[in-house]
């Protein structure tokens, strides 16, 4: 058995370069900069209500239903209402446009997603996920069928990804070319655990891993994965292999921002074995995308209601008594203060900011919203001439990963468009900044210039292309400081963070934090779900 020591001490140089800052680099080509702009969450607006100092309200207004939030889960939130027949409600978002982790952005050349940038076919769980894109018009026929038919437009085009490694592209994400025949034996190992996960339920017929994960067997032999690491877990099955554990990292970084030395081993066996979504005109592994990412459905949810949404809208105060819901709210826009008054108010945002707002909130209800710790990412669009120059094996696919470099890669915006002549595109990168703690890295962010960051990952993935340097005619670099909740050991299977399902008062909760996992299926199924409650509520359900 080999242990945890041993292994850290054999793959000591692996850990360094995915810790490396990577902030300085090389510019041996002494090519300049392109330009672009450095953006991200409306910081100064968020610093001044934790400072203080706005004005109090001078109006009231009323709504029945009050959503505070924008992202996934305040959007499906809204849906729900729509489709229950409740039109009257506000949606309050504090940035100028909605999304959150689904947020996109657009020039000449093409939409781009600043987040998100795809959804796996639904699973049979994800009843709430299949009926909201049946409604967009993207799934055909019945939703909950064993193996819908998808709107072509949205299903990813082959070739779906690739991975880079000294020199070679490959398909896929574990390279296997060069590996060991022990480390290949590792890998197909690997492979039959997460697929016997996969497929494992308990007496009551519930899967072991299911999205949502409030679908997820109870069992304590699996719950009792959520008090390791997902490192301890590989290194207590005997997993040596430096390339096996490098692709698990991956992974935990993707979909969690957080390292897999840090990540609960019930959520890192999670993204291998919950996903089992099938289409009848698809294979099982691929995705819906669209050039902009997930930001198709927040355009087309956000239009259906538009005179609903308030942009630029910061909650600083929320209070409930017996009639009622209060929230104080600053609106950039006229800059003034307003009080909205609500039978109902659905909380959309990140669990951490009620506690620096809300009074009168239960110590329990308190401590849980402040015991989370959230990821930071940082997201650049490259705006290229051209496409690159595809490079050795694997042709250039929508998904691209240079498995040894500190970023998780790029995904090119012009896939979906089937192009057959070459011009100009975007090329999304993604960076999880995982290596260091979150409020360390969130100053890092704060920080560090748009210049810096750009010759870094123009470095980084000019190891791939060198050539990238003299086709960027642009790069643009956005900030998430707090992108999403990290799933360290025990948040997961945190009782409290799940009683939170049942509402403080006449407030729900509609945000992925209630699960511990910050995903679109989540955040989906939490929205629905807090919609479901407020109209039981009114007596509309």
């Amino acid at each position: 058995m080999v242990t945890r020591r041993r292994f850290l001490t054999a793959t000591a140089g692996m850990a360094t370069v995915a810790a490396a800052p990577m902030i300085a680099c090389r510019r041996e080509s002494g090519t300049p900069l392109p330009p672009g702009t450095l953006a991200g969450s409306d910081a100064a607006l968020g610093h001044r209500l934790r400072e203080g100092g706005i004005p109090e309200p001078a109006e009231t207004r009323r709504t029945p239903v009050l959503i505070v939030g924008g992202g996934i889960g305040g959007l499906s939130a809204a849906w729900q209402l729509q489709r229950a027949g409740l039109p009257d409600f506000i949606l309050l978002e504090l940035e100028a446009a909605p999304g959150g982790n689904a947020r996109w952005g657009e020039n000449a050349v093409s939409a781009y997603p600043l987040g998100a940038h795809y959804l796996p076919l639904p699973t049979a769980e994800a009843t709430d996920v299949r009926a909201l894109l049946a409604d967009l018009g993207a799934l055909k026929g019945d939703p909950q069928a064993a193996r819908p038919e998808y709107d072509e437009t949205w299903l990813c085009h082959a070739p779906h990804e690739r991975v880079y490694l000294d020199g070679f592209w490959e398909e896929g994400l574990l390279p296997k070319l060069g590996a060991s025949r022990g480390e290949r034996a590792e890998f197909a190992r690997f492979h039959d655990a997460m697929a016997e996960f996969k497929v494992a339920r308990d007496l009551f017929g519930r899967r072991a891993f299911a999205l949502p994960v409030v679908a997820s067997s109870r069992d304590a032999r699996w719950r009792a994965l959520d008090g390791i690491t997902m490192a301890d877990w590989l290194i207590g099955h005997d997993y040596r292999s430096p390339r096996l554990h490098a692709y698990v990292d991956y992974a935990c970084r993707d979909d969690y921002g957080t390292d897999y030395r840090q990540t609960s081993a019930w959520a890192g066996i999670h993204y291998f074995a919950c996903r089992n979504g099938e289409a009848a005109n698809a294979a099982s592994d691929t995705v819906l995308t669209a050039p902009e990412g997930n930001g198709w459905i927040v355009r087309r949810l956000a239009a259906r209601m538009e005179s609903q949404i308030r942009y630029g809208a910061a909650v600083f105060r929320l209070a409930q008594d017996r009639a009622g819901v209060s929230a104080d709210v600053w609106l950039e826009a006229e800059r003034r203060s307003v009080r909205y008054r609500a039978e109902q108010l659905i909380w959309a945002a990140p669990l951490f900011l009620l506690p620096k707002l809300a009074t009168g909130l239960p110590p329990a209800v308190a401590a849980v919203c402040a015991a989370g710790t959230y990821a930071p990412w940082l997201v650049a669009n490259l705006t290229l001439r051209e496409p690159p120059a595809p490079g050795a094996g694997a042709p250039l696919a929508w998904d691209n990963v240079l498995f040894d470099a500190p970023g998780l890669g790029y995904v090119m915006a012009t896939h979906q468009q089937l192009r057959l002549a070459p011009g100009p595109t975007v090329m999304t990168y993604y960076r999880a900044l995982a290596d260091r703690p979150p409020a360390e890295a969130r100053q890092l962010l704060l920080d560090t210039s748009r210049e810096a960051w750009a010759a870094a990952i123009l470095d980084e993935l000019s190891r791939a292309h060198r050539e990238l340097p003299q086709l960027t005619a642009r790069l643009d670099v956005y900030r998430h400081g707090h992108a999403m909740i990290r799933p360290l050991p025990g948040v997961v299977g945190d009782e409290a963070r799940a009683a939170l399902a049942r509402g403080w008062g006449r407030v729900r909760f509609a945000h992925a934090d209630l699960s511990g996992l910050s995903l679109f299926e989540e955040a989906n199924y939490r929205g629905v779900a807090a919609a479901r409650a407020a109209l039981t509520a009114l007596g509309r359900a």
